[in-house]
């Protein structure tokens, strides 16, 4: 960034013309009438301060000084005055601040860390007023254009050095912070204000239109410039961009236009489960919201739908009836199908105020919002919508793989994997498997992160009236590609043991059901190898069954050849060749499948399941083992 290329006269007096108090100052004719710069220092007096200095000045700082001889900063947290040719010199490091940062450097510190470290003892000072804070150009952090980068130290915040790349680019910053600190002033209207202003509403109907990166370009430059209506707009795109990470849209949510849209997206931030609790957070939440205007019933309400699952984003019109069905195809698993209802119905979306510019109450829904993922976050963003027009974008792909190979997949992180198991029912609504197979009283629960539910959840021996010996087990319920209900626990545990019970014969009474259940190789030493094993009933009646383990295996009833365990298990394979080919044959016989991003991503109906174990009969024993961390 070249400071000759710069117009610093044209800068400087645009920020000089445009000055006045910040909002809630005196405005009185002397305040409005300061004097920001200085009259330029000519060639001689600035060649006579590179020899004073030692070296020769970066060229945007030069070329400053050659139009105004020091500068009125006046931001609003640290540096007031930048002194002219006659005040600046080295900063020679007076607080000893070089050796307090290369102490804290580890044994492999990165090269900005170093060059910080040192650039307390090689920086020029700039400032002449400040509160206990310096500006400093640092001549060891120099890029291609021979600029330095300019840091600003406060020395009250306790915080690292704010960093510019150079001095023009540190000066617009200040510009543009002078013009946010006035956005409150209901006569701050100037050129520069009119420009950013329909910059936005440039972008706006850019993002309607399905223009992203142009949009975020000038939203990201007017937000710079603190313009009303930037924020809100700039944090809908960037949101979408990055669906998991929570955003606050301030006041919006208490406008009654967007309220709908907006709060129960804002309630997501207190029912995050991967988040940290402390204290009483749901109070603050609530009393915040009550301080933007929200009806705290209306925020309580909101707030216990979206915790326990309820709410449902139900906007008007066509938009909203595809919203319907699409939720009722992703709260059974369905969820390439109802993103394609989704995109399909986009362009009918049509925005309650010209704030929203997107679809943003979507995130908020219990089963639609789990289906957003960054990727799908761009399509939306790309689709013209609201009456605009514009090409539409290429389909993101489905991210559900047909079958069941893809349970084989290695677990994250080069974890051991977690054992599964798995009910299919044929011809089943599955909201009937709880009456089927659940335990007494199971009804479906709310749709549910299965990762977390599985680490939440009480265990069977837990909970009164459920004896050690039973395993009952939270699966989550859904419908395949072929219409088959399905229960299925992913974050199984447990072991297959000689008194397993299977309960396909329990649900298969409208048709064929089938059990899969693969474990773990034993932890324990001299355990066993891990354990597969099928289980086909018809109509209430066992047909066939078969369990691997390691080389042996039991049988029983007339087995497809496709599905004969000798075939598909065979001696000498590496292990999970089998369970790959028995996968396999399972979709391709019986057209078994089931939804991994629901699954794994998603947010599914729950219930729990009657015990896989039966009781211990005479003569038969049992030992269960607890296992109790404590601190220490």
């Amino acid at each position: 960034m070249s400071g000759e290329s710069f117009d610093w006269v044209e800068f400087l007096g645009r920020w000089q013309a445009e000055w006045v108090p910040r909002a809630g100052e005196d405005g009185d004719g002397e305040q409005s009438a300061v004097i920001l710069g200085c009259p330029g220092a000519d060639e001689a007096a600035i060649a006579a301060l590179e020899e004073r200095l030692g070296r020769r000045l970066p060229p945007s700082y030069r070329a400053f000084l050659a139009v105004s001889d020091g500068w009125h900063v006046e931001q609003t947290a640290g540096i007031y005055q930048l002194g002219g040719v006659a005040d600046i010199d080295w900063f020679r490091d007076p607080h000893d601040m070089a050796a307090l940062y290369r102490e804290s450097l580890g044994e492999d510190p990165r090269e900005e860390e170093v060059r910080l470290a040192g650039m307390w003892e090689r920086a020029l000072r700039l400032e002449t007023d400040s509160d206990m804070s310096y500006a400093l150009l640092d001549p060891g952090d120099c890029d291609g254009d021979g600029e330095w980068a300019l840091y600003v130290y406060k020395g009250w915040s306790g915080e690292l050095p704010d960093r510019y790349p150079s001095f023009r680019a540190y000066m617009e910053a200040m510009y543009r912070s002078f013009h946010g600190d006035r956005v409150d002033r209901p006569d701050f209207v100037n050129a520069t204000t009119r420009a950013q202003d329909g910059h936005v509403d440039q972008a706006r109907l850019l993002a309607l239109r399905g223009q992203c990166e142009q949009a975020l370009s000038l939203l990201e430059e007017a937000r710079s410039f603190g313009r009303p209506r930037s924020a809100v707009l700039l944090d809908q795109l960037r949101h979408w961009l990055d669906p998991r990470r929570l955003r606050d849209y301030g006041y919006l949510a208490a406008d009654p236009d967007y309220l709908a849209e907006i709060l129960p997206v804002q309630a997501m931030t207190q029912t995050d489960g991967h988040r940290r609790r402390s204290g009483d957070e749901d109070g603050r939440w609530l009393a915040m919201m009550a301080a933007r205007g929200v009806d705290r019933r209306t925020a309580e309400e909101t707030l216990a739908a979206i915790r326990e699952g309820t709410h449902r984003y139900a906007p008007p019109g066509p938009w909203g009836r595809a919203v319907a069905e699409a939720r009722e195809l992703a709260r059974w698993g369905s969820t390439d199908a109802a993103w394609t209802v989704l995109r399909d119905a986009l362009p009918l979306w049509q925005a309650p105020g010209p704030l929203l510019i997107t679809p943003v109450g979507l995130l908020g829904d219990p089963f639609l919002g789990a289906l957003v993922t960054p990727e799908r976050g761009r399509e939306i963003l790309a689709t013209p919508r609201a009456g605009q027009t514009g090409p539409a974008p290429e389909p993101v792909p489905d991210l559900d793989p047909p079958g069941l190979a893809w349970l084989t997949e290695p677990a994250a992180n080069g974890q051991r994997r977690e054992g599964y198991r798995c009910v299919w029912a044929e011809g089943v609504d599955p909201a009937r498997l709880p009456a089927l197979i659940g335990e007494e009283g199971a009804e479906l629960g709310p749709p549910a992160d299965m990762r977390i539910a599985s680490w939440t959840a009480f265990r069977a021996h837990e909970r009164e009236g459920v004896q050690p010996w039973e395993d009952r087990a939270l699966v989550a319920a859904g419908r395949t590609k072929g219409g088959w209900a399905f229960a299925f626990d992913g974050h199984c545990s447990r072991h297959l043991g000689t008194r397993f019970v299977s309960p396909a014969a329990a649900a298969s009474v409208s048709g064929r059901a089938v059990v899969v259940w693969r474990d773990t190789q034993s932890s324990f030493p001299g355990g066993g190898p891990a354990a597969f094993h099928l289980s086909v009933a018809e109509h209430g009646k066992e047909l066939y069954t078969f369990t691997v383990r390691g080389t042996q295996i039991q049988r029983s009833g007339t087995i497809p050849e496709a599905l004969d365990p000798v075939r598909l298990f065979r001696p000498d394979e590496p292990e999970g060749a089998g369970e790959l080919r028995a996968l396999q044959a399972l979709h391709t016989e019986l057209g078994l499948g089931l939804p991994r991003f629901a699954l794994t991503h998603g947010r599914l109906h729950t219930f729990t399941t009657r015990s896989w174990a039966r009781a211990p009969q005479a003569g038969e024993a049992y030992a269960y083992l607890q296992f109790v961390r404590h601190k220490t």
